[in-house]
């Protein structure tokens, strides 16, 4: 085989620092997520934020659309600061962001950035202004600004006036690509005026979103294309549960794979009764398939076949994902470098060894018909025998020893 395998060098976009968090400027990606509480609520909200947090996510939404989230915020943030979780707070802003952010200072300051859409900021005489007034209390506060258009709320005026553009062409251009210009120009268009307001462009983050997987991929190899803005990436309404997560890796995917991209939300529709952390999970795990960053360890498991007819296997790479999730919030701050651990269930004698070996730590349990062992590989050795009813609690604590042998401990 011939050429690299690994993902590009990530283009160089401008640095924006949002709290403590870094995003662009060639950084690695930052994962971030949105609660679906009544801000008002701040104990709710509080406690959806420090879950989203500890799951991963490095910096949290949330929406502030009336006075009483707006008078929550500083409420929330105090909160947090108490519960020790630092991540920073985006305030999302539609139609009335600048009156909120105008009329509650404490709001304007708790939050770390603030998120606008140029479609909805406002309407006819009115958009320019209450832009411009969200941009001077950004400057005011130092806070950076994330313009995030989106096709469901594109600016139709602007919108209009690309297809009367369009018609004087000589060769006009379909009705799609008119309208992924108009998004694409309703993001450069209000960036552009925010620095002439005075906004830096090292607190200037753009994004486009789009519910549809091809049209957002065109929309951002454009957007990058002409611009050095950090970059949010999303697919919009991206749907639920196995559809969501598709959709959403199958174009996120391809703009990660071309170097697109300094900051990820998955925007999934939770199942009823599903923790809102889902999205965190499958962002991290994305990344972390691809090879860009690294958060925990993750499991190579079997799938399973017909020499796999009992499903301890599928049982035990249960136990075991979920033992190095759970763990890692204390492991993280232990030990350096666990998150890049290996860990390999495996189901038979066909791939079973051959996958344990390449993993730093690997099980091959019996399939149908085979002796009723399981070796463990230990950095690609053969390290011992697990028989009997606690294989699986066996194998965890060899899990544990290995974690607390091989990572140095942090002072």
């Amino acid at each position: 085989m011939s050429g690299s395998v690994f993902p590009p060098t990530r283009r160089a976009s401008v640095g924006v620092r949002i709290g403590n968090v870094m995003v662009g400027g060639g950084v690695p990606v930052v994962v971030q997520s949105m609660t679906n509480t009544d801000t008002a609520d701040v104990a709710a909200t509080a406690k959806q934020v420090a879950e989203l947090a500890r799951a991963g996510s490095e910096l949290v939404r949330i929406t502030v659309n009336t006075l009483a989230a707006a008078r929550a915020v500083p409420r929330i943030r105090e909160r947090l600061d108490m519960m020790g979780v630092g991540a920073p707070l985006i305030g999302d802003f539609h139609y009335n962001g600048h009156q909120l952010l105008h009329d509650e200072p404490a709001a304007a300051e708790a939050l770390a950035k603030y998120r606008i859409n140029p479609g909805n900021v406002g309407f006819g005489k009115k958009r320019d202004t209450q832009f411009a007034a969200i941009i001077e209390l950004a400057l005011k506060y130092a806070k950076p600004v994330r313009i995030g258009a989106n096709w469901g709320s594109l600016d139709q005026a602007l919108l209009a006036a690309l297809m009367d553009e369009n018609h004087a062409r000589a060769q006009p251009w379909d009705a799609a690509r008119v309208a992924r210009e108009a998004l694409i120009r309703s993001a450069l268009d209000s960036a552009a005026r925010a620095e002439e307001q005075g906004l830096p462009r090292d607190r200037i983050i753009l994004s486009c979103k789009v519910s549809g997987v091809q049209e957002l991929i065109a929309v951002y190899r454009d957007l990058a294309a002409r611009c050095d803005y950090a970059l949010h990436l999303g697919l919009t309404e991206a749907g639920m549960g196995s559809k969501g997560i598709v959709a959403s890796t199958a174009a996120l995917g391809v703009l990660l794979q071309e170097g697109i991209g300094d900051t990820i939300r998955i925007s999934l529709t939770p199942e009823p009764g599903q923790s809102r952390t889902a999205e965190v999970i499958v962002a991290q795990e994305l990344l972390q398939t691809m090879g860009l960053r690294a958060f925990t360890p993750l499991v190579t498991a079997c799938p399973g076949c017909g020499r796999t007819t009992s499903e301890f296997f599928q049982e035990l790479a249960k136990v075991v994902q979920d033992h190095v999730r759970a763990k890692m919030p204390e492991w993280r701050v232990k030990y350096d470098g666990v998150e890049n651990l290996t860990l390999a269930v495996m189901g038979c004698v066909v791939n079973g060894p051959g996958e344990s070996r390449h993993a730093d730590i690997g099980i091959s349990l019996p399939g149908t018909g085979e002796a009723p062992a399981a070796p463990v590989f230990i950095d690609g050795k053969k390290a011992m025998t697990l028989r009997g009813e606690n294989i699986a609690q066996e194998f965890v604590g060899i899990v544990e020893d290995y974690v607390a042998k091989k990572y140095a401990t942090r002072d």
